[in-house]
């Protein structure tokens, strides 16, 4: 006869109840009970996830020729481009604003000249006229700038101001043309203190270069009554 610790028969008294109990447990819910082996695999488990979120195994490498994709801090490409196209023309981003910043005509593309003047009502009337002298359709939207200077280059006067108007676009093909009005009145008329310029200097709208002009008109207001000098916007052709 083997002799048995009492330690040992006690152990594996406890060991059946707990088996038989289970058991009974399992039949009370109605569950069955497997008695397949647990399968086990070698390596390292990898952490607990939910099996609703697929886990890509960073140790995995891509299949050849497959594309990243994007991780969630960075923006997808095209929108990567629509902010770089935004910075780099500060603009809103829109297609409108782009095409307008595109096709802008600049001074180095222009020719100016003024035209005859067109007196009425103690009015000076000119039309200060832009030519496309490029081989590329642009366009003009807005005012011109304007400065009357003397022939050592001094400006003569104050910076003309604006009448109220619209804007539009003017498209320009090559060789067309678009004028603004520069008006004042006839300092003989108003009594305003006058000078008279050597040229005329007409920035394109939008453009910092300016274009010069000699200036054949005749004296015009500098200081006193009535010697302000108003321009319009930019319309297409070469006089009203």
């Amino acid at each position: 006869m083997v002799y048995t610790p009492r330690s040992a028969r006690r152990g594996a008294l406890l060991a059946g109840s707990m088996a038989v109990l289970g058991l009974l447990t399992a039949c009370g819910n109605g569950q069955t009970v497997h008695s397949d082996p647990p399968i086990t695999a070698s390596g390292t488990a990898a952490p607990a996830t939910d099996a609703s979120t697929p886990v890509a195994d960073a140790s995995t490498p891509s299949a050849p020729g497959s594309p990243a994709a994007p991780s969630a801090g960075s923006p997808t490409p095209t929108r990567a481009a629509s902010t770089a196209v935004s910075r780099a023309t500060g603009t809103s981003g829109s297609a409108g604003a782009t095409a307008a910043t595109g096709t802008r005509c600049h001074t180095s593309e222009l020719r100016a000249s003024v035209g005859r003047n067109d007196p009425g009502a103690g009015q000076e009337n000119f039309p200060l006229v832009l030519t496309n002298a490029s081989h590329r359709t642009c366009t003009l939207r807005g005012f011109p700038g304007a400065a009357f200077v003397s022939a050592g280059g001094a400006q003569l006067g104050p910076d003309p101001r604006r009448e109220s108007g619209s804007a539009t676009t003017v498209t320009l093909r090559p060789g067309q043309s678009a004028w603004a009005g520069l008006t004042f009145s006839n300092p003989e008329v108003s009594g305003a203190r006058t000078a008279k310029p050597a040229a005329l200097l007409i920035t394109p709208p939008d453009e910092r270069d300016h274009l010069k002009v000699a200036w054949t008109g005749g004296a015009v207001p500098v200081s006193g009554n009535s010697s302000s000098v108003f321009l319009t916007v930019f319309s297409p052709g070469s006089a009203p």
